[in-house]
C-alpha cells in the first residue's frame, strides 16, 4: 500500500461524506442560484458555468478533508485531537492546519516487547518495563551508543564492542 493511502486512512469516513455532500450542494446551489440567473454568466456555454461552479468550490472539499486528515491523525498521536479540529476550523486561512503539521506530536512506536504504542522520549516501557534506549548505569538517564560520557552526569560509558557486518 502507498504511503498516500496510508494517509488518507486517517481521514474518517464522516470528513469524507461531509466533505463531498457540503461541495456538491454549494456548487449546485450556485449554479442555480448564481451562474444561471446572472445576466453576464449565462451567455457562457454549459460547459463553462458548470466548470466555474464546480471547479471554484474544489477548495472547499480540500478544506474540509484537512480538517478530517488534523482529526484523525491528531487522534492516532495520542494529541488533544477536538482542539485541535477546532483550531483548523476557526483560525483563519489555513493557519490552524499549518500550526498543526508544525506542533504535531510524532507517531507512537510500537514497544518491541508487548507492542503498546509508546511516545517518544521514553526509556523504558511503563506497561512491561521493556528498556527502548540505552541508559546510564550510573544515573539510569538515557544515552546514545556513539556516546563516551553521560550527557547527564558525566559518568565514563563503556565503550560498546563493534559488531560484524
Amino acid at each position: 500500500m502507498s504511503r498516500l493511502r496510508e494517509e488518507l486512512r486517517v481521514i474518517p469516513r464522516t470528513a469524507w461524506i461531509l466533505a463531498i455532500v457540503g461541495y456538491l450542494t454549494v456548487a449546485t446551489l450556485v449554479f442555480k442560484f448564481a451562474v444561471e440567473r446572472d445576466p453576464q454568466m449565462s451567455k457562457w456555454p454549459l460547459a463553462g458555468q458548470l466548470a466555474f461552479s464546480y471547479g471554484l468550490f474544489l477548495l472547499f472539499i480540500a478544506a474540509m478533508l484537512l480538517v478530517g486528515y488534523v482529526y484523525g491523525d491528531a487522534k492516532r498521536r495520542g494529541m488533544r485531537y477536538v482542539m485541535w479540529t477546532w483550531l483548523a476550523l476557526l483560525i483563519p486561512d489555513g493557519i490552524g492546519i499549518i500550526l498543526y503539521f508544525i506542533l504535531r506530536s510524532r507517531l507512537p512506536k510500537p514497544c518491541p516487547g508487548c507492542s503498546t504504542p509508546l511516545k517518544s522520549g521514553y526509556i523504558f516501557c511503563p506497561h512491561c518495563g521493556t528498556a527502548l534506549q540505552a541508559t546510564c548505569p550510573h544515573c539510569g538517564q538515557g544515552v546514545e551508543l556513539i556516546w563516551a560520557n553521560c550527557a547527564h552526569c558525566g559518568t565514563k560509558l563503556p565503550t560498546q564492542p563493534l559488531r560484524a557486518a
